[in-house]
């Protein structure tokens, strides 16, 4: 427990070095880079009196531990909002763009407003809120950690969920990423209305 507290302390020196600011929020985004479902973004303010321990890049813990953390962060955080890009919508003006938007619709979907936005790697353009870029984010804040485990989370139920209305393409398993067996079902079936047809023209 001494272990995880002290790493715990040490994934919050940005939360620490901007404490006088209220309501510091993380950003992160999920799934950039499949081939199907949408480009997800999280947005999380954690409480500045107690810490959430265990807190990670969600691409480090397991699916068990992820889901864990994702009711602790809805129960014990501030605030948490969930934004989304849809496949055509990225089509139509690139994941970058449509990255972007996502992480706007998190940011306004926010019950309390953030005057800090720690965000994963990028600035967000036409965010009028201060924002500090940190490279490798969500394995250096608790915040950025907390909205990865957010968005991740959200996403993957998502694919899931789509595996029953588009069978074939194993997304339960892949989460949408171009996988062997996503290829094969492409090829087989075709692309569903949750395929993004600019990562795939190549495959059909």
């Amino acid at each position: 427990m001494e272990k995880e507290i002290a790493r715990t302390e040490a994934m919050s020196v940005f939360e620490k070095e901007y404490s006088d600011h209220q309501a510091i929020c993380g950003i992160d985004e999920v799934g950039r880079g499949p081939f199907a479902g949408p480009v997800v973004a999280g947005a999380v303010i954690l409480p500045k009196d107690h810490p959430i321990l265990y807190l990670n890049d969600s691409k480090k813990l397991s699916e068990k531990k992820r889901e864990e953390l994702y009711e602790v962060i809805l129960k014990e955080a501030v605030a948490t909002g969930i934004g989304m890009a849809s496949p055509a919508r990225i089509d139509e003006i690139n994941i970058l763009q449509a990255t972007y938007e996502a992480m706007r619709m998190a940011i306004s979907n926010l019950s309390v407003q953030p005057d800090l936005l720690l965000n994963d790697a990028v600035t967000i353009p036409e965010i009028e809120i201060m924002q500090i870029p940190i490279i490798k984010g969500d394995a250096k804040s608790v915040s950025i950690a907390a909205a990865s485990i957010l968005a991740k989370v959200t996403r993957d139920r998502l694919m899931v969920e789509y595996e029953k209305v588009f069978p074939g393409y194993d997304f339960a398993s892949n989460k949408g990423y171009g996988t062997k067996a996503h290829i094969e079902g492409l090829k087989k079936f075709g692309p569903t209305p949750i395929h993004r047809m600019s990562f795939i023209h190549k495959y059909i």
